[in-house]
């Protein structure tokens, strides 16, 4: 079997190779990824396995070259690559075509997702070959209309990613499709010039985490061994002293973090996006510790963490830990929503969110992954309330707030939208 990029942890294709008694002979890397780490050198390093890529990639791995007229031979399948520069310029799709010569389904990366087309904007100052976002735009132009719009419509298409990745702006939660339904309800297929393809998809994008442009240039070169690095993190328990103005990410659910926590900690919590936020929230060069509720939810954040290559950040992972109660919070929701006026409301949505209408009149709008570094740009003269859309980030924003302003209350509203409801606020 021939693995299509792999996940940092490679352990999963390894039980489904023993599963169907199948031996890795393959890892086809269809680009450098900006939102991940790949294992593809560990798994060429345990298995043998070849690692195929583009060119173009400027691999610094043991690779064979994988572009427009190169076949794999694989059993009674073969994989043909087909060059399709536009999410980078040296993006690739691989077609399956079964032992009658009918092209069966496309592994397309990052090029063509179900209900959208990869972003072009990720690889201005990153990877072998660097390009305007305007420049791969049109590329990607040319690369859906000529090479991928003209496959049959019955072939299965498999994207790199399903929803929740930033590299699209309007992915279906679909983790696969067809050409013909793409063609009839993709966006980016529809009928229009190269010009308005160019404007619509450079605009609206989402931000690009801090993580990105270092995750490009790790896959370039290949990661480390996925356990080994695991493995070498420090692990503490309980009441556990830190040094002086250390990052720390507290990872617990916000209702156990307001009950104590280390000063200044952020309250990052453990969920279906975790290492995105970590990745746009801390930078890559960044150190800090880790704060779980247990082991086993330790364990959890360590691997997570570890997908974006940010386990050599960590100081220390800490499990249940220890900390002297805080005096419970109280927000007078009744007060707010009367004389909103008489606190200072930052909006954490991001831009592109808060430009179709701001929940609360003149609020500050500094996103999320922006507001560690312009926190100072939020007054002190009136109590602050956070908010985003449903509470994840302005948990992680309150604490980040609230780590640098100690002047005047920092309240975070998605407490209060418990209490009452999130309809009855917005009204």
């Amino acid at each position: 079997m021939i693995v299509i990029d792999p996940a940092r942890d490679p352990q999963p294709y390894y039980d489904f190779a023993i599963l169907h008694e199948a031996d890795i002979v393959g890892v086809i890397e269809t680009h450098p990824h900006a939102d991940f780490v790949s294992s593809h050198l560990e798994i060429h390093q345990t298995t043998g396995a070849v690692i195929y890529a583009s060119k173009l990639t400027g691999a610094e791995y043991p690779h064979e070259s994988f572009d427009d007229g190169d076949v794999i031979e694989l059993n009674d399948i073969k994989l043909k690559a087909i060059n399709t520069p536009g999410h980078s310029p040296d993006s690739i799709c691989i077609l399956a075509v079964d032992e009658n010569g009918y092209e069966k389904a496309i592994f397309t990366g990052d090029t063509l997702f179900v209900g959208d087309v990869g972003r072009p904007d990720l690889r201005e100052n990153a990877g072998n070959i660097t390009a305007k976002k305007e420049e791969l735009a049109a590329q990607m132009y040319h690369s859906t209309r000529e090479k991928l719009m003209t496959l049959p419509h019955n072939i299965t298409v498999y994207p790199a990613h399903g929803p929740g990745s930033l590299c699209g702006k309007n992915m279906s939660p679909d983790l696969q499709t067809t050409i013909g339904r793409e063609l009839r309800e993709n966006y980016a297929l529809q009928l229009m010039d190269e010009l308005t393809f160019v404007k619509m998809l450079t605009e609206d994008q989402p931000f690009i985490p801090k993580y990105f442009e270092r995750d490009v240039a790790l896959n370039k070169k290949g990661a480390s061994v996925f356990s080994d690095s695991i493995s070498h993190i420090l692990r503490l328990k309980g009441g556990v002293m830190i040094e002086k103005d250390a990052l720390v990410v507290d990872t617990r659910p916000n209702a156990e973090f307001m009950k104590g926590h280390e000063k200044g900690a952020i309250n990052l919590q453990n969920g279906g996006k975790f290492e995105t936020w970590l990745g746009s929230i801390v930078g890559p060069d960044e150190r800090f510790y880790l704060v779980a509720d247990d082991e086993e939810e330790l364990e959890k954040v360590l691997a997570k963490a570890a997908k974006i290559g940010y386990e050599k950040n960590i100081t220390a992972g800490i499990s249940a830990p220890e900390y002297s109660l805080l005096p419970e919070r109280n927000f007078n929701l009744p007060r707010f929503t009367t004389n909103p006026e008489k606190y200072t409301v930052v909006d954490v949505r991001n831009e592109i969110e808060a430009e179709d209408g701001l929940i609360f009149e003149n609020a500050l709008i500094i996103p999320l992954p922006e507001l560690r570094e312009r926190v100072n740009e939020i007054p002190e003269d009136k109590p602050i309330v956070v908010h985003c859309a449903a509470g994840y980030r302005s948990a992680a924003a309150a604490s980040i707030v609230a780590a640098k302003i100690s002047a005047v209350p920092v309240l975070d509203l998605s407490e209060a939208v418990v209490e009452i409801g999130r309809e009855k606020i917005k009204h």
